[in-house]
């Protein structure tokens, strides 16, 4: 693990491969870590410089006093890179990550030679909803929250198929940080990007998932229905896609990045 600090923010992230092959930032969900991108690790550091990251208020990151906003958790993404001495990279995050990917392709363009934006939309839920949600986890922490995460991130064939990986995902949303999984949720209260998206002018593609009851098949349809140079493609999984169908993803991706 290595960190990397500033403006009174400290990442925690890792690399993998060989610098010299093209870059890939990995993104997490809101209430996972870097850890959740275990298969995609493997599966591109062959080929590609893989860069992951705990989101600020998740994992090791530092949890700077919020609340946050998705412009504030893109710029992390263009510090890192900065920092890493990374001109240009590729972009792959899921959920919340998969709306910083939106922020990243409108207004850090310049930085990135492709993105992929999974499970996600251009405006995920309601303000009210992430607002009580983000008072709820203030009071009472992180373990309710946790209690039914699986049934909203996988289907119930893959629940009842891996035991060990939903034990492991939910004992890190448990041990999470209340006040930074709070901040971020305030921050996806407040993002809406369904009229900016248009502007998106660099390769898109869009994973969405069949069984995804969080962020469906149509918020993807929109994002694709307003980029320009986008394509969308569907997978048979619920929401933390690239865990339940990781090969599939994997291939995915793989193919939208060597085109």
């Amino acid at each position: 693990m290595s960190e990397f600090n500033l403006n009174g923010v400290t990442l925690n992230y890792q690399t993998f491969g060989d610098p010299v092959h093209p870059a890939l930032v990995l993104s997490n969900s809101l209430g996972t870590n870097l850890t959740m991108w275990k298969s995609q690790v493997e599966f591109f550091k062959k080929d590609f410089y893989v860069i992951c990251y705990d989101t600020r208020g998740h994992g090791a990151s530092s949890t700077p006093d919020g609340p946050y906003t998705v412009s504030q958790l893109g710029q992390d993404v263009v510090n890192l890179l900065d920092y890493l001495k990374v001109e240009k990279a590729s972009f792959c995050g899921i959920s919340m990550g998969g709306l910083v990917g939106q922020w990243l392709a409108i207004h850090k363009a310049e930085r990135f030679n492709k993105i992929i934006v999974c499970n996600t939309a251009a405006k995920i839920g309601q303000a009210a909803a992430w607002l009580e949600r983000a008072n709820l986890v203030r009071e009472n922490g992180l373990n309710s929250i946790a209690a039914t995460a699986a049934s909203r991130w996988f289907t119930e064939g893959f629940i009842k198929e891996n035991a060990d990986v939903i034990a492991s995902l939910s004992a890190d949303l448990a041990a999470g940080c209340n006040m930074g999984y709070a901040n971020c949720c305030e921050a996806l209260a407040i993002e809406d990007l369904r009229e900016s998206i248009e502007r998106i002018s660099i390769p898109l593609l869009v994973i969405a998932g069949l069984q995804d009851p969080v962020t469906t098949v149509e918020d993807g349809q929109f994002i694709v229905n307003k980029v320009p140079h986008s394509q969308l493609f569907k997978i048979d999984a619920s929401h933390i896609s690239n865990i339940e169908q990781a090969d599939i993803f994997n291939q995915e991706v793989f193919r939208f990045l060597a085109v």
